[in-house]
């Protein structure tokens, strides 16, 4: 039984009703590009074949009713009139959010029955919450005609993470959950918002690209991304400027310089003006057909992210230095930071060598058993029936 089919009978076995329609959105796997998107800079994320998958009815009455069969308890009933910022730190903050952020943007949602069900990983760094907020929105844009394009739902859904949850993310993992498109990367501005899609389908080239989930878990909301954000603005002030993405990279150096003995802000704006560097690098790389190439850039991101934006752990660190010792042609941590995952770009005649030292390093370290498995980059978020 397919997942549409799954959520619908759950649906019809909760409400005692259809539901008018299926939605599914995707977690998503960025390639290169961390901590860059609240700088207004670039980033390239791909789409996973992972999905929050849920069924959704309209309601007229200002009531919105939650339940996810990945969450343990019953039907949350909620007053669309008394969702505020900051009063839910439950589950239900992520698809509440959504309906408070169209409300508040003027849109006319009466209420929804939702049943929701996802086979994003969550905790590893690949934008469950994401995906859940933008299924949503999705469904709530279809059943209630408002006309809304991809990138308005995806600025919507970061709006209701950002203020309702309240979790400073950029615009990156709603706009990949939105827009990607299946056998591309999303080459993204994430100061205009402006889309390519970047060929890149790595088994037609005889490559795979694995995510390895560490299973240490990461908070977002919790303070350390939130400081090194509160950094970033600090440097991009000192330096006079918009955000760092106005850096120059010619000019980093200058730059640095003219920072002196801050140097905390001088690391996080090397990792940031040398990381938008990155994504280009590795944009036309991929343009130019030189696809193996782009190994090199992502473990030099890692580096940067390990040793300039301090956001990596051992178990990430372990998953990098194991897969490059085993031949794999690069590797990075992705996502947030402080745990979840990382990405390993191999070969597909090598990926079970460097599958098992990876395992084996993790083991003699002592650490959880890592989740391995491929990244096929994927459709984004759809209607699947209704």
């Amino acid at each position: 039984m397919g997942a549409a089919q799954q959520v619908t009978d759950a649906f019809e076995e909760l409400y005692g009703t259809a539901p008018d329609g299926v939605w599914a959105a995707p977690g998503r796997v960025n390639l290169i590009g961390e901590h860059t998107d609240y700088n207004d800079g670039f980033v390239m994320p791909f789409a996973l074949p992972h999905v929050a998958t849920a069924a959704v009815a309209r309601r007229g009455d200002g009531v919105l009713r939650l339940h996810s069969s990945d969450v343990e308890g019953g039907v949350v009933e909620l007053s669309l009139d008394a969702l505020e910022p900051g009063t839910d730190r439950e589950w239900t903050a992520y698809p509440a959010g959504v309906v408070w952020a169209l409300r508040e943007a003027g849109h006319p949602v009466t209420g929804a029955d939702v049943h929701l069900a996802s086979t994003v990983p969550t905790g590893a760094g690949l934008s469950s919450s994401a995906a859940l907020e933008v299924v949503i929105a999705l469904a709530l844009n279809d059943l209630y005609e408002l006309g809304l394009q991809r990138w308005q739902l995806a600025r919507l859904c970061q709006r209701a993470e950002n203020v309702y949850v309240g979790a400073p993310t950029g615009i990156m993992d709603q706009t990949a959950s939105a827009c990607c498109e299946a056998g591309h990367a999303l080459f993204l501005d994430t100061r205009d918002l402006s889309q390519k899609q970047i060929p890149f389908d790595l088994a037609a080239e005889g490559m795979r690209l694995l995510v390895v989930d560490t299973q240490v878990k990461h908070a977002h909301s919790g303070g350390e991304y939130g400081k090194r954000r509160a950094g970033c603005e600090k440097g991009a002030a000192l330096l006079g400027v918009d955000a760092l993405r106005d850096i120059a990279y010619a000019d980093l150096d200058a730059s640095l310089e003219r920072l002196g003995d801050e140097a905390e802000v001088r690391r996080l704006v090397r990792h940031v003006v040398t990381e938008d560097h990155r994504v280009e690098r590795v944009v036309a790389l991929l343009e130019a057909g030189d696809t193996r190439a782009i190994g090199p850039v992502l473990t030099e991101g890692h580096a940067s992210l390990r040793d300039d934006f301090q956001v990596s752990c051992p178990e990430l660190d372990l998953v990098v230095e194991a897969a490059n010792a085993a031949g794999a042609l690069g590797a990075r941590m992705t996502g947030g930071g402080f745990g979840g995952s990382a990405i390993v770009l191999a070969e597909a005649a090598d990926v079970d060598t460097i599958t098992k030292a990876v395992e084996e390093a993790f083991a003699a370290a002592g650490f959880t058993a890592p989740r391995v498995f491929e990244a096929v980059p994927s459709a984004g978020a759809r209607r699947d029936r209704g």
